[in-house]
């Protein structure tokens, strides 16, 4: 007995000398994200490559996107000040060690919503920013307005993924022919499209307007409205910081209420007196709604100074004087026929 109670004391010394050296590390890795970004006196946040509407450089080596804005928004919710934020592009399609190491705060685009992604990496999904999935991109000269109508053409896709075996199934369906096209990378599918290598291309939505932005003519050619796949799109955070999360997802559940709202960056002072509660909880007229977050009661205020409503942003990045406009879709209000639904302020 005297011999096992010694060796329990020496694994409980080693165990507890363990701990010991672990814990500033711990400490670190615990320590609230909220703290951490006000101390350092700025956010950094990450999307995955740079996608033209959603994330971009300028010659003078400036971020515009829709991934940018809405990281000026968590700014704005933090700070009262949307330009306190470094951003980087970090290359691959998850980007999630950069997340829990604390090199970046947020990701405002990362790979598509998936059980896996949401659970095994140590990172959460805070909400759908965009709505999204595999489309067809055509030229209007071939006078079709929705994929039903796709039949006896060639397909430029990319080789040995989920994406060509969704093009069979939606064809073998439709009871409809095609030609495969395969390439290897997206950037070959852009090439053999404007080479006419194939008469349709199919890829995700954002990919498919990031080809057709590249070409000579962009109103030339058209996304068809129907979405063959589904693929979820927004901010990620680290895993167990629930106030971190919180503060992402409300500046998110912003934009698209007060799109709702009818509240814009050019009326937010203005709307300041309005009656309608709605409007006046969204802007921190009547009750306090940040502090409970750690912010100040017009965080909410302060990011549509900033941004703008969702539709803004949207209009701002894939709108008409984008030479390239995408219709919302999917990405228009519930009550305007789309996915787009945030919870109320109240």
């Amino acid at each position: 007995m005297t011999s096992f109670f010694k060796r329990l004391l020496s694994m409980a010394a080693g165990l507890a000398c363990a701990l010991c050296l672990a814990s500033p590390a711990l400490a670190q890795a615990r320590l609230a994200t909220l703290d951490t970004v006000r101390e350092r006196g700025f956010l950094i946040c990450g999307a995955t490559n740079p996608l033209p509407g959603f994330a971009q450089q300028d010659p003078q080596g400036r971020w515009s996107g829709f991934d940018v804005d809405l990281c000026r928004g968590i700014a704005a919710a933090v700070f009262g000040d949307p330009d306190k934020i470094e951003f980087r592009s970090l290359r691959g399609e998850t980007r999630f060690a950069p997340l829990q190491t604390g090199m970046v705060d947020v990701l405002t685009r990362n790979g598509p919503w998936t059980q896996r992604r949401d659970t095994l990496y140590g990172a959460t999904y805070v909400g759908t920013a965009f709505f999204d999935g595999q489309a067809f991109l055509v030229p209007q000269s071939m006078g079709v307005v929705s994929a039903f109508e796709l039949d006896n053409i060639s397909v430029c896709i990319i080789d040995g993924g989920e994406e060509l075996e969704r093009v069979g199934e939606f064809f073998f369906a439709n009871q409809a022919s095609y030609t495969e096209v395969p390439y290897e990378d997206v950037a070959d599918l852009a090439v053999a499209y404007q080479a006419g290598r194939c008469q349709v291309v199919s890829a995700s939505g954002r990919q498919l307007q990031a080809i057709r932005r590249a070409l000579p003519d962009p109103s030339a050619h058209r996304i068809l409205p129907e979405r063959i796949s589904k693929e979820l799109l927004g901010p990620v955070v680290r895993e167990g910081d629930t106030q971190w999360f919180n503060i992402v997802r409300w500046t998110l559940f912003t934009l698209i209420n007060a799109e709702e709202a009818g509240i814009t960056q050019l009326n937010v002072d203005s709307l300041l007196a309005a009656r309608t509660h709605a409007v006046r909880r969204i802007l921190g007229v009547e009750g306090d709604y940040g502090t409970a977050l750690g912010l100040r009661p017009s965080f909410m205020a302060d990011v549509l100074r900033a941004v703008g409503n969702y539709g803004e942003l949207y209009d701002r990045h894939f709108g008409p004087q984008t030479g390239a406009a995408l219709l919302r879709g999917q990405n228009a209000l519930w009550g305007n026929g789309g996915l787009l639904y945030a919870p109320p302020v109240r």
